[in-house]
């Protein structure tokens, strides 16, 4: 079976190239962070891509622009998603936010730290980790919008040496708690190594740090990048 590849970029001014690239690289699903000025998941790399953006005034009303961009780039079958955090959408509204993200072309959200059970009538990809309780992540399983994303380790977003061991346990108990959702796993997956180490485990692999790195070099190193994970990924 075929696993999915999911990655991460930061809106901004090129991201809709980016983004039309990291698909022709072999990217399945497009992750698009709304930048948050206290972004507690994540790691150095996109801390600085987030501090970036902001100061190129990518507030929520230019991320939401950059969002139908993107998907003016892209083919309409393939997922765009919005990641950021519930701050951002306390202070838009939740509803006027949801709505304005689906006109614009998004097919869900990922709130990081919005845990499962809060805003049920706000449709988004559930995260859990491995200190997660199994009743949390059957909730998370029974809320979640389309697939689950395993954070493969307790920590921030990054590049890290190893896989985390800890992803094999979370598999097995999501497996076994929600058999008929999809797992894509995240955080600190960034070589071709561990792309395939994370998927021979799970269901499809979510990569950000590395991929935001690579992307500062444009759009052609971006999609070889992509490319070498989706080979992995195919072998």
């Amino acid at each position: 079976m075929s696993k999915t590849l999911v990655v991460y970029l930061m809106a901004g001014s090129d991201t809709p190239e980016l983004a039309e690239a990291a698909v022709e690289g072999g990217a399945d699903i497009v992750e698009l962070g709304f930048p948050f000025s206290d972004p507690l998941a994540d790691g150095p790399v996109i801390r600085r891509a987030a501090e970036r953006a902001l100061a190129q005034g990518m507030r929520t009303q230019a991320c939401l622009e950059c969002l139908a961009r993107v998907r003016e780039r892209l083919e309409p079958d393939v997922p765009l998603i919005p990641m950021t955090y519930a701050s951002l959408l306390e202070a838009y509204g939740y509803e006027r936010f949801a709505d304005e993200a689906r006109a614009a072309g998004a097919s869900s959200l990922i709130v990081a730290d919005l845990p499962a059970g809060e805003r049920p009538e706000l449709p988004r990809v559930q995260l859990v980790a491995p200190t997660s309780t199994d009743e949390r992540i059957a909730l998370a399983a029974d809320t979640t919008d389309g697939w689950l994303y395993l954070v493969t380790l307790t920590g921030t977003t990054g590049a890290r040496e190893a896989l985390s061991p800890t992803l094999g346990g979370l598999v097995e108990r999501a497996r076994r708690l929600a058999p008929a959702i999809p797992l894509y796993a995240g955080f600190g997956i960034s070589t071709p190594d561990q792309a395939g180490a994370a998927a021979a485990l799970a269901d499809g692999i979510v990569v950000g740090s590395r991929v935001v790195e690579v992307a500062e070099e444009g759009a052609a190193a971006l999609r070889d990048y992509v490319s070498s994970l989706r080979e992995v990924l195919d072998g």
